[in-house]
């Protein structure tokens, strides 16, 4: 007997965005308080609105520096909504629903579906557990190696509270930080300990649940999903291609690399071919960047994390299917084939889609903004693809944004967080209901 699918007033991708959208307005009231900064008066509507959506976007764009500006509540505000952010508002629920051993209903677990990108509610529970122990375990460790380190240069208390605001924020690739004066980890560039705590951190973060989850069972399994190989492959492709345009680019370049030993060079180039993935943090003056660096970084960031991750952009598998498209085409083969494994057209298609609503979303930001904004092109163009990507990284325009500039850099995270296809559905959210198909036609193609 087929289980009936309980009737939801609003479909799933309607509550995720509505639910993105509450947290960003309840984070846009806190911030708001005089408790939440130094100042002791009320945060600005518009920069309280945009600091709540880069945080639950877990995005790290800043219009003012949160070690400085925000107090001690301020910032825990903002680590709170990192935390449900990159985690996911359903999974957070989740687990107060586990806590008190609230019985997971089948409309939440279709909530969750959505929220994970998974293809079925089959497991989705378990799923979460593992998403929520793996979270806090390495969320933990990270907090440790970061407090251990800086303790030498902090009394052991704050460097345990810089500890934990660290690794929350860089596990959940949001690029927050509190050294001060927007340094971010330019003070540690070739500090190992910190660079590969922090490169640790963004890694885990941006494989995805299914991955670690995956990861977890190969022991026991000996095999690793489809999924699993593309993510890390690709992700170890996009590493290593940044790793060495990088070095080529700024090896000689004092205002970056240049002023660096060879432990220095290596630390810097890693830790930034790493953080576009979409962490947004940073060791060098990205301003200092040659054009062809920054650009290099721009397409990182488009690309992003993967999926069920806690990151941004059009994701690592996106990538990879659509370059596989156009090896088979180019190659005159029907079928786009990992690991001996075909891949299904309604795959093609979909990825293919999320890029082309990439580009566009992208494009149409990046050309409003050259209206209103004095900067350079390539620096607005920058700015566009981080706030998509989710990832924060910045050449400086964000603090100087018009009223309006704001606005559309945050709906541009709001829409890189959520997705641009949920966003879709939520609008749109009816599937076609035409029994028919047209005939075939042709036109003529390049």
């Amino acid at each position: 007997m087929a289980m009936a699918v309980p009737k939801m007033r609003f479909a799933p991708p309607q509550i995720l965005a509505m639910g993105y959208a509450v947290m960003v307005l309840i984070g846009t009231l806190l911030l708001m308080l005089p408790i939440s900064n130094t100042t002791g008066q009320p945060l600005p509507l518009i920069d309280a609105f945009f600091t709540a959506t880069s945080a639950v976007c877990v995005t790290g764009l800043v219009v003012v520096d949160t070690g400085t500006f925000f107090s001690t509540f301020g910032q825990m505000v903002i680590l709170v909504l990192i935390q449900i952010g990159g985690l996911g508002f359903m999974t957070m629920a989740t687990l107060f629903a586990l806590v008190f051993q609230r019985r997971i209903s089948l409309r939440d677990r279709l909530l969750l579906q959505e929220a994970m990108n998974q293809g079925s509610v089959e497991g989705i529970v378990r799923l979460i557990r593992r998403v929520l122990y793996y979270s806090l375990a390495i969320e933990a460790a990270g907090a440790l190696l970061f407090a251990a380190r800086l303790a030498f240069d902090m009394p052991f208390g704050r460097a345990l509270y810089y500890g934990v605001f660290h690794s929350v924020s860089f596990f959940n690739n949001a690029g927050f930080d509190i050294f001060g004066d927007f340094r971010s980890l330019t003070d540690y560039a070739d500090d190992p300990i910190m660079n590969l705590t922090a490169i640790a951190l963004i890694v885990l973060g941006g494989l995805g649940f299914i991955v670690l989850s995956d990861l977890a069972d190969f022991r026991s399994k000996k095999k690793l999903s489809l999924h699993s190989k593309v993510v890390l492959a690709t992700t170890g492709f996009l590493i290593l291609l940044g790793f060495v345009v990088i070095l080529i680019f700024e090896w000689s370049n004092t205002g970056t690399l240049g002023r660096f030993g060879w432990g220095g060079k290596f630390w810097s180039a890693m830790l930034q071919s790493v953080t576009p993935r979409t962490a947004g943090i940073n060791s060098v003056d990205l301003t200092a960047l040659h054009h062809s660096t920054q650009f290099m970084l721009l397409i990182l960031m488009f690309i992003g994390a993967s999926p069920g991750s806690t990151g941004g952009g059009i994701k690592t598998t996106t990538f990879a299917v659509t370059i596989g498209a156009m090896i088979a085409m180019m190659r005159g083969r029907e079928d786009v084939v990992f690991f001996r494994q075909r891949l299904a057209r309604e795959r093609i298609l979909k990825a293919l889609t999320i890029i082309l609503l990439a580009l566009a979303l992208v494009i149409v930001v990046s050309m409003i903004l050259s209206a209103t904004e004095d900067h350079d092109f390539i620096v607005i163009l920058f700015e566009t693809a981080s706030a998509f990507g989710t990832v924060g990284l910045s050449l400086g325009l964000t603090p100087e944004l018009s009223t309006f500039g704001k606005v559309m850099i945050a709906l541009t995270m709001f829409a890189g967080r959520v997705g641009l296809l949920t966003l879709v559905y939520a609008l749109k959210p009816k599937k076609s209901t035409e029994k028919f198909r047209y005939p075939e036609g042709k036109i003529i193609i390049g």
